[in-house]
């Protein structure tokens, strides 16, 4: 259930980091009135999420699935 959660988390990420490249600012509109604030990401921050979300991603693509090393899974016994 970790692997699926950490995979989802880093595709998340890898779609975030792409949204920012794409957009230079965004309106944030209050639910109970007030003014709409402006929402704009540094200049890193597209970068670090692709990064980050794309280390993620292969990271756990590349950890073997439980019990295909031959052995049976270990249940902590």
């Amino acid at each position: 259930m970790w692997k699926s959660f950490c995979v989802a988390a880093g595709i998340f990420a890898c779609i975030l980091g792409a949204e920012l490249l794409i957009i230079d600012s965004a309106v944030i509109v209050p639910v109970q009135g007030g003014a709409p604030e402006t929402f704009t990401a540094p200049d890193w921050a597209p970068w670090a999420l692709l990064s980050v979300g794309a280390a993620t991603i292969m990271h756990f693509v590349a950890l073997p699935a439980r019990g295909s090393s031959g052995q049976p899974p270990y249940h902590g016994r």
